[in-house]
């Protein structure tokens, strides 16, 4: 199987860690990029269905890096359980991705 070059990791976290999480992801070079955004969550957790305020984490970054940027998410979320799904960058602007290289090099 081939392998994408490029993916989308995906991540909640409380709203009051998102933006470090996203900036200690950048700072280690292990995203180009993070996009934060307000997100409502509906979960069963333990049980019991919940639904809370989160913010989703946009990751963009290249796939060797995705190990290492999920143990980095593992250190510094507070979640017992984070959420954290790859999806593959199948396409895009050629002059973006370059740029998501260079940023993760």
């Amino acid at each position: 199987m081939v392998l994408p070059e490029f993916v989308v990791a995906l991540c909640t976290a409380p709203a009051g860690e998102a933006e470090d999480l996203a900036r200690a992801l950048v700072d280690a070079r292990l995203a180009a990029c993070v996009n934060v955004a307000d997100v409502q969550s509906c979960f069963r957790w333990e049980g019991a269905v919940t639904s809370e305020a989160e913010r989703l984490l946009v990751v963009k970054t290249q796939h060797r890096l995705l190990d290492p940027l999920m143990e980095r998410i593992r250190e510094l979320h507070s979640y017992e359980t984070p959420e954290i799904i790859a999806l593959p960058i199948v396409g895009g602007y050629a002059p973006y991705l370059d740029w998501v290289r260079e940023e993760t090099a």
